[in-house]
């Protein structure tokens, strides 16, 4: 490849450090960009910016690349945060990480730096591109525990023809053993997790601010009341924690899991025991629905989804595609969260997806 004028967002963790390194060495002209999309609360110090952009400025320093500084935050707040909540007051569970490389890191970043002449963007996903202009693929990043295509289903063409991702063909301890061997101070840098906008505080508190609880019962499959919830909002199909009824012990005396919600009623339905039936279901109906090629394939098509990251490749069928595509599973799939993403692949290859609707009843 020709060396090309490439902007780094450079996060301050070491993925985005090593890839600005390796594109430095493959002869390209890199420079770096700071992002700042969130405006916290910093007196309360719950998300990290001020120690991100120093241990950016550390890393571009000793690489001798110019860093710039922007905030993109009012375009997250109209693009990514709105969407949250409204997400959350419908009573989903949103993937804000999915919508903001769409349109921020991948859109926003991405104008930015064709404005400024750049050929193309590059930050630390785990993931590959590849194809020719107009008609590229993405492809799973082989390292199967950092693959992050999953957060990458909603890129398109253009994004992906000005998107360089260094670390596609790279583990992460070899990205940390580079790191190290080029005297990065953040070398060691824990892994970020979770959303950057509720950082270390409780996400119950944090939702609190913007939307107003609404308490009403917790029942079981069959109706019987067993104790309160103070919002449906709070939380998500599959979980175990936070219920506050360990002590409804029921007759086997096994954990409670939340099945399901009921928004007409503002019931949050709980079975017993993490394998209930109650919990799982042959298949789901996805909306919102984004392929990378610019265009459906044809359906019906046999492939692999993903319904939550990390899960493993489960063999399923798009049974038919429009505004709603519907899907079934070989085998029946456990918590399935609406407002979640289900991302589908061939092999390696990152077809696209959508949002979770809803579950398919048991036939």
């Amino acid at each position: 490849m020709a060396p090309e004028r490439i902007i780094v967002g450079l996060s301050g963790g070491v993925d985005s450090a090593v890839a600005a390194h390796l594109l430095l060495q493959q002869g390209h002209r890199v420079e770096a960009l700071f992002m700042k999309n969130w405006d916290e609360d910093d007196a309360e110090g719950h998300c990290p910016a001020e120690q991100d952009l120093a241990d950016a400025r550390a890393v571009a320093d000793r690489l001798g690349i110019p860093l710039r500084t922007i905030s993109f935050s009012s375009e997250y707040w109209d693009r990514v945060f709105e969407y949250f909540l409204a997400e959350y007051r419908a009573g989903r569970t949103p993937n804000p990480d999915i919508l903001c490389n769409q349109e921020i890191k991948f859109r926003a970043f991405l104008d930015y730096a064709l404005d400024l002449g750049a050929d193309a963007i590059a930050t630390g996903h785990y993931a590959r591109v590849e194809g020719e202009s107009g008609a590229r693929r993405l492809l799973k990043g082989l390292d199967s525990d950092k693959d992050q295509s999953y957060f990458l289903y909603r890129l398109g063409q253009r994004a992906l023809s000005h998107s360089r991702f260094p670390l596609g063909a790279l583990r992460k301890p070899e990205v940390r053993a580079i790191a190290e061997r080029e005297g990065f101070p953040n070398y060691a840098k824990k892994d970020s997790t979770g959303i950057c906008f509720i950082g270390e505080r409780k996400f119950r508190d944090f939702l609190e601010r913007f939307i107003p609880a609404s308490p009403g019962d917790i029942v079981d499959t069959g109706g019987q009341v067993l104790g309160r919830h103070q919002g449906l909002m709070f939380h998500t199909i599959g979980q175990r924690q936070g219920l506050g009824i360990g002590g409804r012990q029921g007759s086997s005396g096994a954990p409670w899991y939340v099945c399901g919600k009921d928004l007409d009623n503002n019931r949050l339905i709980v079975a017993q025991g993490s394998h209930h039936p109650a919990l799982y279901h042959p298949g789901l109906l996805a909306t919102d629905l984004h392929w990378i090629a610019g265009s459906p394939p044809p359906a019906p098509l046999r492939c692999h989804a993903r319904i939550r990251y990390r899960q493993a490749d489960q063999a399923c069928e798009i049974v038919s595609l429009g505004e709603v595509c519907e899907v079934r599973f070989d085998q029946p799939q456990r918590a399935i969260a609406p407002g979640q993403a289900i991302v589908f692949y061939q092999e390696d290859t990152c077809l696209g997806g959508g949002t979770i609707h809803e579950p398919l009843p048991k036939s």
